[in-house]
């Protein structure tokens, strides 16, 4: 386990895998174990390859740490390797000081640690209670209770808990999964990109949500690709790079490092707003394609009722056909 000292007086954040950084204002007190550290951790999805190469990251009881870095570092492997899905090559991961390394995820849910993932999180065709439900199949018993918790953090999921999932957006499927993986009671919560794919106004919801969890008693570990916003709102952060945890210190620290500023987080605004001009360039083309194909149909119509004698109303073309 690091050693946590006194950070320096420029309040610059720390290299490698000790945070020499104090909590941001209002975060928890680190005092006793941690509730979740991995030390040193190797691990890969192929034999011969590893993805983390001797990670080392710690959570305390009410601790919000993020996760951020360059696509490719080993964020969300990270999370996968905690959770039992990645193969652990070496190094240990412990729950409260007890070795979790290698448990699969049914036993890591029983134990305390709830998982949500950035894609496929909830069951479409199941209503947002029977979602709640799924989350809680290894202690059915306590589900009004836990339901009880659940949507006193957030009220839509009991006024619409009839609701199919499939038919949510996708900041509120992130909330039913979140609510999902909260069922359990876990010590700590992973979540992998919680902002991924949405609107800046639902980014905005989904970054609140993470802090009214956290605020509930819930240390949880982020991994974001926003990482400015996620450094804002985390007591403590992890910037990963090439499967090793490079610099580490309060998200203020990280925010105001002139050396993190210019190795990461110009390089990690770069590809976020490649990634949103992407999607805005597939919009303007599928546009642009309905509007041409609109316009074709209705010259295409305007000969036809010419040629017959008649005058009748276009019939605009469906852009998806």
């Amino acid at each position: 386990m690091s050693d946590f000292s006194t950070p320096a007086a420029s309040g610059s954040a720390s290299r490698g895998p000790v945070a020499g950084a104090g909590t941001s204002a209002g975060a928890a007190t680190r005092t006793g174990e941690p509730v979740l550290y991995s030390s040193d951790l190797v691990a890969g999805y192929l034999p011969g390859v590893n993805i983390l190469n001797g990670c080392s990251i710690e959570a305390y009881p009410g601790e919000l740490i993020g996760i951020i870095g360059p696509n490719g570092a080993g964020k969300s492997t990270f999370l996968k390797a905690v959770f039992g899905q990645v193969k652990i090559r070496s190094g240990s991961i412990h729950l409260k000081g007890e070795d979790i390394t290698g448990l699969k995820a049914d036993k890591l849910v029983s134990k305390g640690v709830g998982m949500v993932p950035q894609n496929n999180n909830v069951f479409p065709t199941l209503s947002i209670e029977e979602n709640l439900e799924m989350g809680l199949f290894q202690r059915p018993k306590v589900f009004a209770e836990r339901f009880e918790f659940v949507t006193t953090l957030f009220p839509e999921l009991g006024s619409r808990r009839k609701q199919r999932a499939g038919s949510l957006s996708g900041g509120e499927r992130q909330m039913v999964a979140m609510g999902r993986a909260l069922m359990m009671d876990p010590s700590v919560l992973l979540l992998d990109e919680p902002s991924a794919g949405l609107s800046p106004v639902r980014q905005d919801e989904t970054f609140l949500r993470v802090h009214q969890i956290n605020r509930a008693g819930v240390s949880v570990i982020m991994v974001e690709q926003n990482a400015r916003r996620c450094l804002q709102i985390c007591d403590r952060a992890y910037v990963l790079d090439q499967g090793r945890d490079a610099y580490t210190g309060t998200g203020r620290e990280l925010l105001n490092d002139p050396k993190v500023t210019e190795l990461y987080l110009g390089t990690l605004a770069a590809d976020v707003d490649a990634e949103t001009k992407s999607r805005q360039t597939g919009a303007a083309v599928n546009a642009a394609g309905g509007a041409a194909g609109a316009g074709a149909g209705a010259e295409a119509n305007a000969a036809d009722g010419a040629a017959a004698g008649t005058s009748h109303r276009a019939v605009p073309v469906n852009p998806a056909e």
